[in-house]
């Protein structure tokens, strides 16, 4: 039986594998693609080997598609010749060409919407590596805070969905921080708005180089941000959360000015299943009571 680590490496975190699949000069001219129309990972492109390849909900898929409605290895690709063709595998919720459901093998032409499980649809076309550049920049800036360069809160938002059913579902740990800057307005009236965006920046790549590859951080709103640190006992997510704060506390950040500007934030921390959480929200309404908590005693500190 797979371990949990096993699991979850599977079944989440698709677009780490995605960012990777970067295209080079050497490659083919033109090659066929699934770009994701309808779905959790909206925009997100999958390059398809020579041979076959499986789409699935697991990891180890070669399009691999968060969503509870796709099998674990839900259809298959084969590339046969100059043709390209789709088979079912059997999944519990179908596969759909254009509208039809698929029997057993169906032909794919360029432009085809693929639709697996209740709600994902994917378009099947053919791209020359200008093109894959091109839509792998136009998903990237759907992903990026522009001015932190980390997650936005749309992919946040729909990172927190699959982890936390997949917590939820395997009774595993999950964290939420959400870190709140202290007095951000005082920056901004003080030094002038480029000022707090470098601040912005700064603390953003601060709290990103301070944790796992598997985890997440996110601009969650102004001068807000949100991690989510997965498999991680609860005692352990608070000492993490301290030493971030004392990271923030750290800063020394060059702004052009004389003297560097420092800031403090103030953390807020809910882990589940120390949390009852059963929906995204529920988390989320217990890790923003605890930021609340945190500020309200008096700011640069950790609470939950």
């Amino acid at each position: 039986m797979a371990s949990l680590s096993q699991e979850w490496d599977e079944e989440t975190s698709v677009t780490e594998a995605a960012e990777a699949a970067k295209p080079t000069a050497a490659e083919d001219p033109e090659r066929a693609f699934l770009i994701v129309l309808v779905g959790g990972t909206v925009g997100e492109m999958f390059k398809l080997p020579d041979g076959e390849a499986v789409i699935g909900r697991s990891r180890r898929c070669d399009v691999c598609l968060p969503d509870d409605g796709v099998s674990r290895e839900h259809a298959k690709i084969l590339s046969i010749g100059d043709q390209v063709w789709l088979l079912d595998l059997g999944s519990r919720n179908g596969t759909l060409v254009n509208g039809e459901r698929v029997a057993s093998r169906q032909q794919l032409r360029d432009g085809d919407k693929i639709q697996v499980g209740r709600t994902t649809i994917l378009k099947f076309t053919y791209h020359d590596s200008l093109e894959q550049s091109f839509q792998q920049q136009m998903y990237e800036s759907a992903l990026r805070d522009g001015l932190t360069k980390i997650y936005n809160k749309r992919y946040f938002t729909e990172r927190l969905e699959s982890e936390l059913k997949f917590a939820v579902r395997h009774r595993a740990d999950l964290a939420l921080l959400l870190v709140d800057i202290d007095h951000f307005k005082q920056v901004n009236d003080t030094h002038g708005h480029l000022v707090g965006d470098a601040v912005l920046a700064a603390v953003a790549q601060a709290l990103a180089k301070s944790i796992r590859n598997e985890d997440v951080v996110a601009r969650y709103g102004g001068e807000e941000f949100a991690l989510l640190l997965r498999a991680t006992p609860a005692s352990h997510v608070r000492s993490m959360a301290e030493r971030l704060r004392r990271t923030i506390e750290s800063l020394a950040i060059d702004t052009g000015e004389p003297v560097p500007v420092h800031v403090t934030a103030s953390i807020g921390v809910a882990c589940y299943p120390e949390v009852g959480a059963r929906a995204p929200d529920d988390l989320i309404e217990a890790a923003d009571k605890a930021l609340y908590r945190a500020k309200h005693a008096g700011r640069n500190r950790v609470s939950g």
